[in-house]
């Protein structure tokens, strides 16, 4: 992608190739082009401050394809609210939903930019399902639950999919009021899937990426621990194995024995 600044649609917010952004880096990591090389050069180096950074982008994106089949096909989810979605890469949420149930309800969030000119992209979906897309703000829940009932039916079981966003609200108690007040708009039988990136001893080198990003990049980013990851679930009933590293959520069959732990942590949990 050229390092073009006025590459956004008209009518829409300037896109600034000049400060690393956590949407582009994510893409750049997972071996996309739409980044810039600002977005290279930020990724580059939280790589060599941890290493194992391309290791839980690739876990991550790998639990969603294996929670959204589980959610569509052994729960019998046929909606998904999926906030923060980022941009589009191989097996998106409706992609794996509706090659499940092909008359899934899929709405995208996201207050991006560079998203939004990729909203064409995310609207492809099966001829006997719906795929949507709102610009809106995690930090302003209300705003994303009117717009996505245009969509979806929220008297029905929906999947509420929160993959490394949460971690973009800096105080924890907000956090968990955002997340709740979401929750709360949905009838019992839905799923809420999150992730989260940690601080934990094991970890140390994702601490100094961590604060290395948020001296350069947008927006700075809050980790926590696997404990207050689980206060996302209160009150909610976690699908076995419970809040685990991302690899570790149901990973596929392995002769390797079970997969390394990542410093993303996860868990899907049901609404009773």
């Amino acid at each position: 992608m050229t390092d073009d600044a006025s590459t956004a649609m008209p009518g829409m917010p300037r896109i600034d190739s000049t400060v690393p952004h956590s949407a582009r880096m994510w893409n750049y990591w997972l071996g996309g082009k739409d980044n810039y090389e600002v977005d290279r050069g930020a990724g580059d180096e939280i790589r060599r401050l941890h290493p194992g950074i391309l290791d839980y982008a690739r876990a991550d994106r790998a639990l969603l394809g294996r929670a959204v089949r589980h959610l569509a096909g052994e729960v019998g989810i046929r909606q998904f609210l999926d906030i923060g979605t980022g941009l589009p890469t191989a097996d998106n949420t409706h992609e794996v939903a509706q090659r499940v149930a092909p008359e899934s309800r899929i709405v995208y969030v996201d207050n991006d930019p560079l998203v939004l000119t990729h909203a064409r992209a995310l609207l492809t979906c099966s001829p006997e399902g719906v795929t949507d897309y709102i610009d809106a703000d995690l930090h302003e829940p209300e705003s994303i639950l009117e717009q996505a009932a245009k969509t979806l039916d929220f008297s029905r079981p929906t999947a509420v999919i929160l993959l490394g966003v949460a971690m973009f609200v800096d105080d924890t108690e907000e956090a968990y009021r955002i997340v709740r007040r979401v929750m709360d708009a949905v009838p019992s039988g839905s799923h809420l899937l999150l992730s989260h990136t940690i601080t934990a001893p094991g970890f140390p080198d994702v601490d100094e990426a961590v604060k290395f990003w948020n001296s350069v990049g947008t927006p700075k980013l809050k980790q926590r621990t696997p404990e207050q990851i689980a206060g996302f679930f209160e009150g909610l009933e976690l699908l076995e194995p419970g809040v685990v590293s991302c690899s570790r959520w149901r990973p596929e069959p392995s002769a390797g024995g079970e997969p390394e732990e990542v410093a993303f942590y996860c868990g899907v949990a049901r609404k009773p």
